[in-house]
């Protein structure tokens, strides 16, 4: 069975998603959620499948603390779910092509250092868009500039607010970013 590791650093509806969805397959199990914010939600979800945990600081990260859990761990895939920090290039290369990540926005528009969550969308509705979407993508040493692998869009219209199109990009990651995961899993 392979081995996913998820990175994130908010509430984990994402990642707690994912687990559940292979929970009920042979193909993987996520066996470590690595957070680098002490109070997030995504602990709580975590312990609640009973998923291994491992809290860090911006220091572990970089300092290559973490590249030597991982590498005890041996995944066959790391998933960044609402992991906000850079991720550090010594973990990229020993893992190319083995990361990947979701971004709230069609990449490459509204990509790059500051463009998460509500500041994504509160730009897209500024800026009267009239489509968004998710892009699921390999991880690089740029935000957001890896190789894409997916992309899904959702109309919006002159109505909808930050708030809706959260939910609509909510609903589009929760159905498509399990299945992509599968999908490389299988390749």
């Amino acid at each position: 069975m392979k081995k996913i590791i998820v990175f994130a650093s908010g509430s984990g509806t994402n990642a707690e998603n994912i687990i559940k969805y292979f929970e009920k397959t042979e193909i993987a199990r996520v066996v470590s959620v690595f957070t680098n914010n002490a109070s997030a939600k995504v602990i709580e979800r975590a312990k609640n499948h009973l998923i291994p945990i491992e809290i860090f600081s911006k220091d572990d990260l970089t300092e290559r603390t973490i590249l030597h859990k991982i590498q005890k761990i041996d995944p066959d895939l790391i998933v960044l779910a609402g992991f906000l920090l850079k991720f550090p290039e010594n973990i990229i290369e020993k893992y190319p092509n083995k990361i990947i990540n979701i971004h709230p926005a069609l990449l490459p528009n509204y990509g790059g250092k500051g463009m998460y969550g509500m500041h994504i969308h509160r730009a897209i509705v500024n800026n009267k868009e009239k489509e968004t979407g998710i892009s699921i993508h390999y991880v690089n040493e740029h935000y957001d500039e890896g190789g894409i692998i997916f992309q899904k869009n959702v109309a919006l219209t002159d109505s909808d607010t930050p708030e809706t199109v959260a939910e609509k990009i909510h609903e589009l990651e929760q159905k498509y970013f399990p299945e992509i995961i599968q999908t490389i899993l299988e390749q």
